[in-house]
């Protein structure tokens, strides 16, 4: 069918509510709105769906979340797995607990057990739950830090990661197979939980989270020792983080936290954000107004599903608070945990630390130092969590920390998803042994780089709404692979790799070779001075993104380099 005749069979058939109907006639008029709802289904992409909330096949309602939970069902019986349940969460957005409860009522009248938070709960805690109660799979209904017109449903499998090949495309293809929403299966809610399909989960998971995240402290006589001083400014953007952070900052002793109580509670609307994200500075508006207030020694922000932290640091020369990048955070942690592990005789044997392709070259030269293994995978925390599941089926390394470029990284093994809980706690703790030597998180951060060089990176994002939109980036990545440029303004190529086409070509050395890692629409430019560009469609996102990364003798050498570099880019697209 049609976009057109889509939209006269929700119109038309018994299946869809009247609430669904009665939103779809009062856009009947807008073609293009029409178009844009029903032009194709809401793709269930590698990760699950995200979306626009509304009526239609391409947006996140009731039927297309029944139908994705459908799919998943399917698949989930394939492999004999019903016996072991489905943990389910959800964040604070509209419609969040009700499409738990779709997911949860479709895998139900299929006979598998659906294990449902009794309240909003961070993306990490569950992949920690799925893990705990050996689930086959597990999901979160969440659009992460995406405006709040958006939802989103992510699945993970019993490994606790973001489902990764073969599952991925196969619970694809489930999903993709149902063409008569039908076939999609729901039950009474009161029967499933007589039938003990559907289960409420919570008290009991928090309180063997918290054991395990705080496990990860390298220094607990560091925290006790300045806890009465340091003091923390913390905002959950009306997320998920407000009660697990709290609670966790709290047992360890940390006495001066201030939560913004503008953005404590939860808020579908985010009413005090234009954009609840953490790598936007004017979503820190209000928490540098109290830290600067109270004097705070660190400002941290998680988003909404609480899987990524942004952070701020004073600055005692200026006065004022600095901005950190999510490879800078993560950095911090990094030389925290690889240095202290190192001279208290901590670190495990063949230590390995799990990057991604897009993540700052500063991880690189850290690892080098320390004698641990760096590992790049794709971009996606899931792949990160692969290499986890890996190492623990071979034992060919041991995980002692992982981050992307995007604000997230995990210490410890309870998840395998990023964590903004344990990054906060791992900070406060670096922020801790900062205090007792008299500096602050920049202070340090300045020692990182003096040490290893000015490692800067940048995102540079071009955004392309609807059907024309999507053509348009597909064209973009189509120039760039079959002309791939040999230089970037005064920074020469060294090596280009297409991750879709698994194609390497070192022009320094006039030879060919395959990426080893799996197929992805991908593309890398490795450039001279230890400066990179890496083009790559956003999987959740109407955008295609453009990562670029330089290494500087300075901050302001860095600065105008990584210009340089985004100008260079600029000018060629």
């Amino acid at each position: 069918m049609n976009y057109k005749e889509q939209f006269d069979f929700w119109l038309a058939d018994d299946y869809f509510d009247a609430k669904t109907k009665e939103e779809l006639l009062a856009i009947r008029n807008d073609e293009k709105e029409v178009e844009d709802r029903f032009y194709k289904d809401l793709e269930f992409g590698t990760g699950g769906l995200r979306g626009v909330i509304g009526a239609g096949t391409n947006r996140m309602n009731i039927y297309t979340v029944r139908k994705a939970s459908q799919g998943l069902a399917n698949y989930i019986v394939k492999n004999n797995g019903q016996d072991k349940g489905v943990a389910i969460a959800y964040d604070s957005r509209r419609m969040s607990p009700e499409f738990a409860d779709e997911a949860a009522l479709c895998l139900a009248a299929n006979g598998i057990k659906a294990y449902v938070f009794d309240a909003l709960r961070p993306t990490p805690e569950l992949s920690f739950a799925l893990r705990t109660l050996k689930c086959i799979a597990g999901i979160v209904v969440t659009a992460s830090h995406n405006p709040p017109e958006y939802n989103g449903y992510k699945v993970y499998w019993e490994d606790g990661a973001q489902v990764t090949p073969p599952h991925d495309v196969n619970i694809i293809g489930e999903v993709n197979a149902i063409t008569d929403y039908h076939t999609v299966k729901t039950m009474d809610k009161n029967d499933a939980i007589a039938k003990g399909l559907y289960n409420v989960i919570g008290k009991e998971i928090d309180d063997l989270y918290m054991v395990e995240l705080k496990k990860q402290i390298i220094h607990p006589e560091i925290i006790k020792e300045v806890a009465k001083d340091i003091k923390i400014v913390y905002t959950p953007f009306h997320g998920t983080g407000n009660v697990p952070v709290r609670r966790v900052l709290s047992e360890l002793g940390f006495e001066n936290v201030y939560v913004v109580p503008e953005q404590e509670l939860p808020d579908p609307d985010f009413t005090t954000l234009d954009y609840p994200n953490p790598e936007d500075p004017k979503a820190f508006t209000l928490a540098l107004k109290l830290a600067k207030e109270v004097g705070a020694d660190i400002v941290m922000a998680t988003d909404p599903d609480a899987d990524r932290l942004g952070i701020y640091a004073l600055d005692t020369k200026s006065g004022e608070y600095v901005p950190f990048t999510g490879n800078m955070s993560g950095m911090l942690i990094c030389e925290y945990i690889l240095r202290e592990r190192t001279l208290n005789g901590t670190m495990p044997e063949n230590p390995a630390l799990v990057t991604t392709i897009v993540t700052t070259n500063l991880a690189k030269a850290i690892t080098a130092n320390y004698g641990v293994k760096e590992i790049e995978t794709l971009t996606g925390f899931k792949y990160i969590g692969e290499q986890i599941k890996i190492f623990e089926q071979t034992g060919c390394n041991n995980y002692v920390f992982g981050l992307e470029e995007s604000y997230g990284c995990l210490a410890g093994t309870h998840a395998r998803d990023k964590d903004a809980i344990v990054a906060v706690m791992c900070l406060s703790e670096v922020a801790s042994y900062c205090k007792k030597q008299g500096i602050t998180l920049w202070d340090m951060m300045i020692e990182v780089y003096e040490k290893y060089g000015y490692y800067k990176e940048t995102q540079y994002a071009i955004t392309k709404k609807g059907k024309e939109g999507l053509e348009e980036i597909a064209a973009m990545m189509e120039k760039l692979r079959t002309n791939p440029p040999k230089e970037f303004g005064v920074w020469k190529v060294r090596e280009f790799r297409d991750y879709k086409k698994d194609y390497v070509i070192n022009y320094e050395t006039n030879t060919e070779g395959k990426t080893g890692l799996p197929t992805s629409n991908v593309l890398y430019f490795d450039l001279t001075e230890d400066s990179w560009c890496c083009a790559r469609p956003s999987g959740t996102e109407p955008k295609i993104k453009f990562y670029m990364g330089v290494k500087g003798n300075s901050l302001k050498d860095a600065e105008e380099k990584l210009n340089a570099l985004t100008d260079a880019l600029k000018s060629m697209i």
